[in-house]
């Protein structure tokens, strides 16, 4: 290596330590000018922001990096919410989860009181809410006005320079008050590229939604997929947008668009015409939403499908635009490769119009429907309108339709499988004030519907439903079910009546009304009760929903009516079903050899379902009731052992568990029973059997129950029965306590039982009292105590305390009975008797001076005749 290159080596060195010092400093300076001006920028775009709008923005972090998009710096604002002030204070004009801006870098160095150039934005997951109130005010106008002068700079304190723009699964929502319109997009996702920069541009745009569209609250479209992707020619200066290249998409229909949007002062002014590019039939087909056509390319058709229309007008406070969409086909048919049949003879005429401008006279006419399955032909035709004041709707079917056709030629998948045969003629008249003030005598109605052998089978039901005939006629302003004869499981149905409010149910969600008779020769309840798949187990389980939006009255007779597993017959009553609850009046019904009365209500609102019940029980076989009924097995359940009859009032209340039957665990209420010519079936109870074998003066088959009544009240889970009395033989019997639906008890027992039961010990000493005392001890309280369950008792009596208690009550007795008599005999001793002692206060002696002399002869003759027997002591010695 010569001495130049030698000399050259250190600079070289000394460059590319400088070029990595650069890059270095470079690299920290991109990492920290984000750190250095991201709360400038903020600032600058918070100044921006609220120097030009009236509204209030809030969000709740921000993130500035020279990385995301270099060579532009990226703002990403997250929880951005533009809140409107007055006259929609609270409302939600814009929020997004995410809001991105990007910028150049030099933008970075202006003061925060200078304007940023933005070059691109981008939302995701955000909403946007343009409301028009009744006034017709929107809550979009939130730019500030200013006042202008002639020196005054015209330019936007906020400049757009945006080539680019994104939004990511946005929603738009669109409200005007004053017409009740209603319009949603869905799932938006939108593109567009165009230089904003310049007052003339061509905005380059993607964009998919899905729409949803209602007027005075009845929906008209949802859901429906729209796409266009579209060159729109745009001019800023004028606010015009003009269709250029694009091709629109309603479900999988295509369109055409042509002509112009412009915003004057504020109206928008329309022209616009669109179409289908194609005439063929299929166009029909994809208007269906894409999972429920099929596969539209297996589809062979035949005759054509056009849809074109123009809107032509302006859209201001009081006007629309002009309308004229024509919908044509002539002849048409269409078939699905892998489905037997087709649907020919397709003629469809329809319009909707507008030739005035005004809102209210937009109208929809049906000029003809019309299609053909095997021989079967079915016409439709009629027209709407008033639609946005007064919506008159004039409508006329006529023809049969095979219900089990509709899946062999349209790919539609249905979950229960129909089959039948409807026809129908029918014509309809009204207008929607009278549906909604329920001026049903405004409402014209002929005709008539039939459908005869239908079959429907699903999981919503329990069985196969079978509708033999049913016929609805209509009137004037009624609908009259003229019969209805249907089969399920080994259930049968026999109903006619009068359907009321039927345009309400149909057009306004309100109840539907009706008043019906109803008879059955079998009514199996849990023929209607629908199986369902239950979350935590592979288990089927039943329920019963009442719907909701019934009201309806129901005069009913069964001759059997099966319920878990019980037979009633002879069944007869008034049902109301209202509010998802059925109300049951003078309700009757034989049943175990007996009658009950009943009256109560079942619901099934909210989640659970309940019952309350009052019922009357006429002599009713106690054995099958109460062994077959948990509810009253669980209330009484000794009467298991019993024969005979009861009668019996209950009130009781409670949840109903999925199957329609009582939950034990949450009924309450009370049961006044009183047994008729009952006996006692020993080896039925545990009970009886232990209090049999362990007291002896009792044979409890011999028991008398007859007409002896009790009282249960009964609460979580609990039955307390009130004190009640029956007798054996001469022997009282006296009874109170309580028991758990779990089987246990704690019952007290007092038994009046008559001495002479107690054996020759206690009845002859008895026999030695006075006839006085005897008689106040003929019976003594024997208390006995049951407890432990009905399965294993545990019986206890306090009979020897008893036994012993009443000999003390009796050696008592005669003990004072003696000193009774030695009192008598000392009082005669002392002059006669009581009585006596009382006459002699009729002499002058007093009674004091009396027993004196009494006690002195007493004492004096005592003395004489001991010196009497003295001296004869001593003559004798």
């Amino acid at each position: 290596m010569n001495h130049k290159e030698k000399a050259k080596t250190p600079t070289a060195k000394k460059i590319l330590k400088w070029i990595a010092i650069v890059l270095l400093v470079l690299l920290i300076g991109l990492i920290s000018i984000p750190f250095l001006f991201k709360d400038k920028i903020v600032q600058m775009v918070a100044n921006t922001v609220n120097n030009n709008i009236h509204a209030t923005v809030t969000f709740t972090a921000t993130d500035l990096s020279l990385f995301r998009n270099f060579p532009l710096a990226s703002l990403k604002v997250n929880n951005i919410a533009v809140i409107n002030k007055e006259p929609f204070l609270g409302d939600t004009l814009f929020n997004a989860k995410e809001l991105n801006l990007n910028l150049k870098i030099t933008e970075l160095f202006k003061s925060t009181n200078e304007t940023l150039e933005i070059k691109s934005i981008s939302a995701e997951n955000g909403k946007v809410n343009i409301i028009f109130n009744k006034n017709s005010i929107g809550n979009y106008d939130i730019a500030l006005k200013k006042e202008t002068t002639p020196s005054s700079s015209t330019e936007s304190s906020l400049s757009l320079n945006i080539q680019e723009y994104q939004l990511e699964n946005m929603h738009f929502r669109y409200i005007d008050e004053s017409s009740q319109m209603k319009m949603s997009l869905d799932s938006i996702y939108h593109t567009g590229k165009g230089n904003f920069a310049k007052d003339i541009l061509d905005l380059d745009t993607e964009t998919s939604a899905k729409l949803s569209f209602d007027i005075e609250n009845v929906n008209y479209i949802k859901n429906v997929s729209v796409k266009l992707d579209a060159i729109l020619g745009i001019d800023l200066k004028n606010l015009k947008y003009t269709f250029k290249e694009n091709t629109g998409y309603i479900n999988q229909l295509p369109l055409e668009f042509e002509g112009f949007i412009q915003l004057v002062e504020e109206n928008h002014l329309y022209d616009i015409a669109f179409k289908t590019p194609t005439s063929s039939f299929k166009n029909l087909l994809a208007l269906v939403p894409k999972q429920y056509s099929g596969n539209l390319a297996s589809v062979t058709t035949e005759g054509n499908f056009d849809l074109n229309g123009t809107v032509k007008g302006r859209y201001s406070k009081t006007t629309i635009p002009k309308l004229n969409i024509s919908f044509t086909s002539k002849n048409a048919m269409f078939k699905y490769a892998d489905l037997p049949k087709a649907v020919q003879n397709i003629n469809l005429n329809a319009n909707i119009i507008n030739k005035t401008g005004l809102a209210k006279d937009t109208y929809i006419a049906i000029n003809n429907t019309s299609f053909r399955i095997d021989k079967d032909v079915f016409n439709a035709s009629g027209n709407i309108s008033n639609i946005t004041e007064n919506a008159n709707i004039n409508l006329k079917a006529n023809g049969t339709i095979n219900l089990a056709n509709l899946s062999k030629v349209y790919p539609v998948k249905l979950e229960n499988q129909l089959e039948g045969i409807l026809k129908a003629d029918v014509t309809t008249n009204f207008d929607m004030n009278s549906v909604d003030k329920g001026n049903y005598q405004n409402i014209k109605n002929k005709g008539n519907i039939t459908v005869s052998n239908f079959k429907y089978k699903g999981e919503d039901v329990a069985n196969e439903f079978l509708i033999d005939k049913t016929s609805v006629t209509f009137n004037t302003n009624t609908i009259k079910l003229e019969e209805f004869k249907a089969k399920t499981g080994a259930s049968d149905l026999d109903i006619f009546g009068n359907l009321e409010n039927f345009y309400g149910y149909l057009f306004k969600n309100q109840s539907l009304k009706g008043n019906f008779t109803l008879s059955s020769n079998n009514f199996k309840v849990d023929d209607f009760l629908a199986k369902t798949e239950e979350k935590t187990n592979t288990t089927d389980s039943k329920t019963l929903k009442i719907p909701a939006f019934l009201d309806v009255q129901l005069n009913a007779k069964a001759t059997n009516v099966v319920y878990d597993n019980i037979t009633l017959k002879n069944v007869v009553g008034n049902l109301r079903v209202k509010d998802e609850t059925v109300n049951l009046q003078n309700v009757s019904s034989n049943i175990f050899d007996g009658k009950i009365d009943f009256n109560g209500k079942v619901s099934t609102k909210g989640n659970h379902s309940n019952f309350k019940m009052d019922l009357k029980l006429q002599e009713l076989n106690i054995a099958e009731s109460f062994s077959q009924l948990e509810m009253l097995k669980a209330i009484a359940p000794i009467a298991e052992s019993l024969e005979g009859k009861i009668n019996s009032t209950i009130n009781v209340s409670g949840d109903l568990s999925e199957d329609m039957t009582p939950v034990l665990k949450s009924i309450s209420g009370n049961l006044l029973g009183q047994l008729l010519n009952t006996k006692l079936k020993i080896a039925n109870s545990k009970v009886l059997s232990t209090i049999g074998s362990k007291v002896d003066f009792l044979d409890v088959s011999k028991l008398n129950l007859n007409e002896a009544s009790a009282l249960f009240t009964f609460n979580n889970g609990e039955v307390s029965v009130k004190p009640f009395h029956i007798n054996y033989k001469d022997i009282g019997i006296d009874i109170n306590g309580k028991h758990g639906f779990d089987n246990t008890m704690n019952y007290d027992i007092v038994f009046n039982l008559p001495v002479k039961y107690l054996g020759p010990t206690v009845t002859n000493a008895i026999a030695k009292l006075t006839a006085k005392d005897a008689n106040e001890i003929k019976t003594i309280p024997v208390n006995a105590n049951l407890k432990g369950s009905f399965s294993n008792p545990n019986f206890t009596t306090n009979i020897k305390d008893a036994t012993s208690n009443l000999m003390k009550t009796i050696i008592e007795k005669q003990k004072q009975n003696w000193v009774d008599k030695g009192k008598n005999k000392l009082l005669d001793l002392l002059g006669g008797s009581k009585d006596k002692a009382k006459d002699s206060t009729n002499t002058n002696e007093t009674t004091k001076d009396k027993v004196k002399n009494v006690l002195g002869g007493l004492f004096g003759k005592k003395k004489k005749d001991t010196v009497k027997n003295d001296s004869l002591k001593k003559k004798n010695q």
